[in-house]
């Protein structure tokens, strides 16, 4: 049960991710359907985070939620919304991804 909850936290962050990316094309909910997409990404983020608080300790799944909302944003700005890629940058998600694995292993649940 415990693996199926870090799936679980996996699957809400990448809905965190079509949140992110629907907010971006909604234009400040101008347009109906990136508007819509933003609400229903972002209930199921929501409601798969508050499922899994109850036995991921709140701070790791919080920290690990948005690190791959976070992560998957920029590469989401990177490749689709042609942000510019930076050493630093690239740098930091890559240190995203460390400290989010890392959470995962210390975890005790």
């Amino acid at each position: 049960m415990e693996c199926m909850n870090w799936i679980l936290l996996l699957i809400a962050g990448l809905f965190e991710v079509g949140f992110t990316t629907c907010l971006k094309m909604s234009d400040g909910f101008t347009k109906l359907i990136p508007s819509l997409g933003f609400l229903f990404f972002s209930a199921i983020s929501f409601i798969l985070l508050n499922w899994v608080i109850k036995t991921i300790p709140l701070g790791t799944a919080y920290a690990v939620w948005t690190g791959i909302g976070a992560v998957g944003t920029v590469l989401i700005g990177i490749f689709f919304f042609k942000e510019p890629v930076e050493f630093l940058k690239v740098f930091f998600i890559f240190l995203l991804i460390a400290s989010i694995v890392g959470l995962k292993l210390v975890s005790t649940h």
